[in-house]
């Protein structure tokens, strides 16, 4: 009677420790691209270390890598990537200076299509977006699993077109491999939103961010840009993130260690508003609230954050408390063990 009655506290310790824990969140990552990309992958200031922080992707795999509820930080592709005379790993994009396969907590080096979340953020929601803030090198798309088909609700992010090739000539780099951003080209504050213009109320669009706009409608293009382009899901969700979604641009490729698996088959997944400048895929070519509430956390300065990959002034509401999956299975041990008694 007495070890039942012990056994039966320690699965309601179990059970009650399971619900106060979020789950963990998978990023799967897949590359849709003809050529081999490098997915890099930084944690902002506080969160936890992924494993790996960057991995070998070939053409046509996909790659899971999980994060702890509550993580935040950036991930995105870096290619061209190979060993120099001295061992050293070199990208010619996104390249975190690492020297090595694993990014080590480095950043991308611009110009890099960024990837960026924050889970279980505000009221244990989910926040995402695609920024164009540090540049362009190639498409990503970023998909929830059971997504719905908002504007900004837990919808698809992300920029499915090939902006290298409408790159202005004073932004193009790499011999045409990235699209830098007006701020990283020029270094003016009216297009890095510093100094005078480090407020949405004097940092406008320009000229170059309406330019990646009119592309990439939903992705950030610079650091104040519209609230729309951050999007949010209810916490506890996994992610899809998807380089070349809709298209394959050219890229140097090499081999590279790393487990991968083939890529899912199926309809190559849409951007909502945006209308791809590049073919379709086909082995080859050139080229705030729940579910269904729209972002609307009443501080710009949090999104901009979120846009340039600095989550110190994001809300610290801790974590909702999302049920384990083994929560009804520790229950029904406990249900047992009464009837038992």
């Amino acid at each position: 009677m007495g070890i039942a009655t012990g056994v039966c506290f320690v699965v309601l310790v179990l059970i009650c420790t399971f619900l106060r824990e979020g789950r963990a969140a998978t990023f799967t990552f897949v590359n849709r691209c003809t050529g081999t990309v490098w997915p890099g992958i930084q944690s902002n200031a506080g969160s936890s270390r992924l494993d790996p922080t960057g991995f070998v992707l070939p053409p046509g795999t996909s790659r899971a890598v999980q994060a702890p509820s509550g993580w935040s930080g950036r991930a995105w592709a870096r290619t061209g990537c190979a060993q120099d005379a001295s061992g050293k790993v070199v990208c010619a994009t996104g390249d975190c200076g690492s020297g090595s396969l694993e990014c080590n907590g480095q950043n991308a080096a611009t110009p890099a299509t960024l990837a960026e979340f924050t889970l279980a953020g505000g009221g244990g929601d989910d926040f995402y977006d695609v920024s164009l803030v540090d540049g362009y090198n190639l498409p990503i798309l970023v998909e929830p699993a059971g997504g719905a088909t908002g504007a900004t609700t837990c919808a698809a992010a992300g920029c499915s077109a090939d902006l290298n090739e409408r790159c202005p000539a004073e932004l193009r780099t790499e011999g045409g491999a990235g699209c830098r951003s007006a701020c990283d080209a020029f270094g003016k504050p009216e297009y890095c939103c510093s100094g005078a213009y480090a407020n949405p109320n004097t940092c406008r669009p320009t000229a170059y961010s309406q330019l990646f706009k009119s592309a990439c409608p939903k992705s950030y293009s610079y650091a104040y840009d519209d609230p729309t382009s951050t999007f949010t899901c209810a916490g506890g969700r996994d992610y899809t993130i998807t380089f070349c979604p809709v298209a394959t641009p050219s890229m140097k490729s090499s081999g590279g260690p790393g487990a991968t698996t083939a890529a899912p088959t199926g309809p190559t997944p849409t951007l909502p508003g945006a209308t791809p400048q590049m073919p379709r895929s086909a082995g080859g070519g050139q080229g705030s609230g729940p579910d269904g509430q729209g972002v609307m956390l009443g501080d710009n300065s949090w999104l901009a954050s979120l846009a340039t990959g600095d989550a110190s002034s994001a809300p610290s509401s801790p974590p909702a408390l999302r049920a384990s999956p083994l929560a009804p299975l520790l229950l029904g041990a406990l249900l047992l063990l009464l009837l038992v008694l």
